[in-house]
């Protein structure tokens, strides 16, 4: 007798995390295959080239598995044996030149017809001019994380996705070329965006619904960085949403400055009045600066969770009880906020409030907290 498709599912939701159980289930029967195979095709993480060529050319030749692909996350890691110094005429022996990976990651992209999350990691810099792998795709994603550098390939596929509402670029230049990004139909449905560059906040936020942005200063001579202050001012104000979460890096951080940011924002009804996050802020040091500094806070009545540079401190307030001391101060003028990340030599401490309480969290995970507040 067979198991009802229900039950199939409950057993293998049951055993989800060991791979070799849902291996083991797929020769079970042919309900037990189906059920288990959604399992470990939902979501794909590929690491190493030996595994990613595998497995690619897998989806590309069996389009019944390609289509249970979810969510996928290629990280472009070298295999153990070609860091050490295999030697090229081993490589090419193996059939893992940059090449067939390049081609199987393509063969595999364009049969994942219902991918919606896909995430490309490159830390180690790598080749990163592969977009064209995205060429002929037909998946519609909700999010994108792209370390792919930006070329007619990339912005022809990101031209595609109308859906796409959560986006990641580690590189980003105006092209003209259709579709040009300037129009409101290039990524209509856009809500969070972090860039490594202002240019692309400045040009993806305007007629569209960002709420959410996560970019820095390219500049840092001052006045040249005033400027771009006012050209990523300009274009959150033409956001379709308000403003909820804003976080902006610096390479020189000034509390001069932080209030000149500061000031742009609650001045403006658009960018002040929803606004959730804000970061990096220098936390000035005299008395005179912080009061105005907190004096800009109590103007954003929605703020949750506001993250401040500390390093020009001393002796450096990272102690719990400095920490707490220095949020029951900020809570006097802004009670709303319920969490501070303090930023000390790019250490960051992150506290939160329990009731009345103000608990410091040293296991917290805050990079991703601009997304969630």
């Amino acid at each position: 007798m067979a198991f009802p498709p229900d039950a199939c599912s409950l057993i293998v939701k049951y055993v989800a995390d060991s791979k070799p159980t849902l291996v083991s289930l797929c020769t079970v029967s042919k309900q037990f295959q189906v059920a288990a195979e959604r399992a470990l095709y939902n979501t794909l993480h590929l690491t190493t080239h030996e595994i990613t060529i595998s497995v690619c050319r897998l989806l590309a030749n069996t389009p019944r598995l390609a289509c249970l692909v979810v969510a996928l996350s290629v990280y472009n890691q070298e295999d153990s044996d070609e860091s050490a110094g295999s030697g090229e005429d081993e490589e090419e022996d193996d059939g893992q030149s940059p090449d067939v990976y390049w081609n199987a990651l393509a063969g595999a992209l364009r049969n994942t017809s219902r991918l919606r999350f896909l995430s490309f990691y490159f830390s180690d810099g790598g080749q990163t001019n592969k977009a064209w792998v995205l060429d002929g795709c037909t998946f519609q994603l909700r999010t994108f994380h792209c370390d792919l550098a930006w070329d007619t390939h990339l912005q022809a596929f990101l031209g595609t996705q109308s859906r796409l509402s959560d986006l990641y670029l580690a590189d980003f230049q105006a092209l003209a070329i259709a579709p040009p990004i300037s129009t409101a139909a290039f990524l209509p449905k856009l809500t969070v965006l972090e860039c490594t560059f202002s240019e692309a906040a400045a040009a993806l936020v305007p007629d569209r619904p960002v709420c959410r942005v996560k970019t820095c200063f390219t500049h840092s001579r001052l006045e040249e960085k005033r400027t771009e202050l006012q050209i990523i001012m300009a274009s959150l104000r033409q956001s379709k949403r308000r403003l909820r979460a804003l976080d902006i890096a610096d390479s020189s951080y000034t509390p001069e400055f932080s209030l000149e940011l500061l000031s742009h924002i609650t001045r403006e009804a658009a960018l002040c009045t929803d606004l959730r996050y804000i970061g990096t802020l220098v936390l000035p040091v005299g008395g005179q600066q912080r009061l105005e500094f907190y004096g800009h806070l109590m103007r954003l009545p929605q703020l949750r969770c506001v993250e401040v540079d500390v390093s020009d401190w001393d002796p450096p307030p990272t102690h719990p009880a400095a920490l707490r001391a220095l949020t029951h101060e900020l809570r006097l003028y802004c009670p709303s906020v319920t969490s501070v990340i303090y930023v000390y030599d790019f250490e960051r401490h992150f506290v939160r409030m329990e009731g009345h309480l103000v608990v410091y969290d040293e296991d917290a995970l805050t990079d991703g907290l601009w997304r969630e507040v």
